[in-house]
């Protein structure tokens, strides 16, 4: 049963669209170049369902656990969904990663790297991979550092990885816009043409500084549910 009026997901998803459309027109760019990426994460089916019923077609996750338990039953309904896992992906979960997503935003170390190589091989699926950079160097966060983002990008380009852009989770409560900016510089200096940045409250400054790609939760669906360990991912994995 959806939980949420179809009214209500149409009128906050057209206003994030009109948010990327009109921060795309300031940069000269066009928003269909911008994919959003629905942040699902801790949603029930009967609160994703009113988006989806609303037209809205890609969405994001954090734990291949969770996506395991909601999206197969709802794809089955709606199988022109495009799923992206955008949080900390253990080596472990590289198999059911490959065969459930479409994307994968947080590919950030050599270990990673090898078990997506054998999972992909042996799956016989390819998910779009971005290589998540630590773009403000802390230690609690996940993400290459800036220093080893090529030596990373090589190694994943050597392993046949699909490789399309990088990824980035700013420093909350600083500007954003820095970073972003240094993201797209990586991007262009190691040629990878896809970003995956901005979140509910940056998304627009993103936008503006050439994100293809935004992951936003809390514009699209309200508060976020708390589960069990949730402030810690909180504070990790800033998807939204």
């Amino acid at each position: 049963m959806m939980i949420d009026s179809l009214d209500a997901a149409r009128a906050r998803l057209d206003e994030v669209r009109d948010g990327i459309a009109q921060a795309a027109k300031v940069a000269g760019r066009k928003p269909k170049d911008v994919t959003l990426i629905a942040i699902s994460k801790t949603k029930e089916a009967g609160e994703i369902e009113p988006l989806i019923a609303a037209g809205h077609r890609v969405f994001g996750e954090n734990r291949v656990q969770e996506a395991q338990g909601k999206w197969p039953a709802l794809r089955e309904s709606y199988p022109d969904i495009a799923l992206h896992m955008v949080g900390q992906l253990q080596s472990n979960k590289a198999e059911e990663a490959v065969a459930l997503f479409d994307a994968l935003h947080g590919i950030d170390r050599s270990s990673l790297v090898g078990a997506l190589a054998k999972a992909m091989d042996k799956v016989g699926r390819r998910p779009d991979c971005f290589v998540q950079v630590n773009i403000g160097d802390e230690s609690q966060k996940g993400g290459v550092p800036v220093t080893d983002l090529p030596a990373l990008l090589a190694e994943a380009r050597t392993a046949d990885l699909p490789v399309v852009g990088l990824m980035c989770v700013p420093p909350a409560d600083v500007e954003a816009a820095p970073y972003f900016a240094l993201l797209a510089k990586l991007a262009r200096d190691n040629g990878v043409a896809q970003l995956s940045m901005g979140m509910s409250q940056d998304y627009e400054t993103a936008v503006m500084l050439g994100a293809t790609h935004v992951r936003v939760g809390t514009a699209l669906f309200g508060k976020r549910s708390k589960l069990p360990g949730a402030g810690e991912i909180q504070i990790k994995w800033r998807q939204d």
